[in-house]
């Protein structure tokens, strides 16, 4: 409770000051929503609301899970070809530096509106950090480990998994804790370059109406969702590797 209770107060003082500020200087709703408007409009959602925050997580789930297969496996023949990964890896890093938002309209026009163009941009924004850790958790089994499975006769498959993968674990699941918050970031960007359903058309179409308190609610959905994310990562961290003991707030 003393980890956790700062950060409660600071945002209770931050929703507080909000509050005053609001009503106090009487700033009207479609500039800036009093916080406890926002609030009953999160709780009094309609079950269209819930459609979009389901319809987001489908997309960024399936996108997840795409772009950690994708990294991983590129690890593995990375760590089993250094051919391979001199000549891979710098188009990898390159992909990692084109703007997301960049890429969204072109997709959404090769793909069109439907739910493939969003899980392609989570998989594509999830993908960088899976494959650079994995890769140098493979990497980082130390010269004496190696000299004592070769004392013991194993084979490359033994060296591999009960070597190799083990010791790239923690990488692994800190890449993943960074990915899956990505991936949400990555559906909504699709959504906003185009899409019929989801949180990113929801704001959207709030922003158009200047609905400024739904823009709000959406936002903290979003948030929310990737937050739920993070902490569904974090058990399975828990559960896989559990020699690596630390608490989630240390994790992030």
């Amino acid at each position: 409770m003393k980890r956790y209770l700062p950060a409660v107060f600071f945002m209770l003082a931050v929703v507080a000051a909000w509050e005053f500020i609001v009503r106090g200087f009487g700033i009207p709703e479609y500039l800036l929503p009093r916080p406890t408007v926002v609030i009953a409009r999160l709780f009094t959602g309609n079950g269209l609301l819930m459609e979009h925050v389901g319809y987001t997580a489908l997309e960024a789930g399936l996108g997840f899970v795409l772009g950690v297969g994708f990294g991983i496996f590129l690890a593995v023949v990375f760590v089993h070809s250094r051919t391979l990964e001199l000549g891979i890896y710098p188009y990898a890093i390159a992909l990692k530096t084109v703007p997301i938002v960049a890429i969204a309209p072109l997709l959404v026009v090769w793909c069109g509106n439907g739910l493939l163009p969003k899980i392609i941009i989570a998989a594509l924004i999830s993908f960088f950090p899976v494959v650079v850790n994995t890769t140098k958790g493979l990497h980082s089994v130390g010269a004496e480990a190696f000299d004592l499975f070769d004392s013991m006769s194993a084979t490359r498959s033994q060296i591999f998994f009960k070597l190799r993968v083990p010791s790239a674990l923690p990488y692994l699941f800190a890449a993943l804790r960074i990915s899956s918050t990505l991936a949400v970031i990555g559906a909504i960007v699709g959504e906003f370059s185009g899409a019929d359903r989801g949180l990113g058309f929801f704001i959207t179409v709030s922003s158009q109406r200047l609905e400024t308190v739904d823009m709000f609610v959406g936002i903290i959905l979003s948030s929310l969702l990737g937050i739920l994310f993070f902490c569904g990562v974090a058990v399975v961290e828990k559960l896989v590797v559990p020699w690596e003991r630390g608490n989630l707030m240390e994790t992030a």
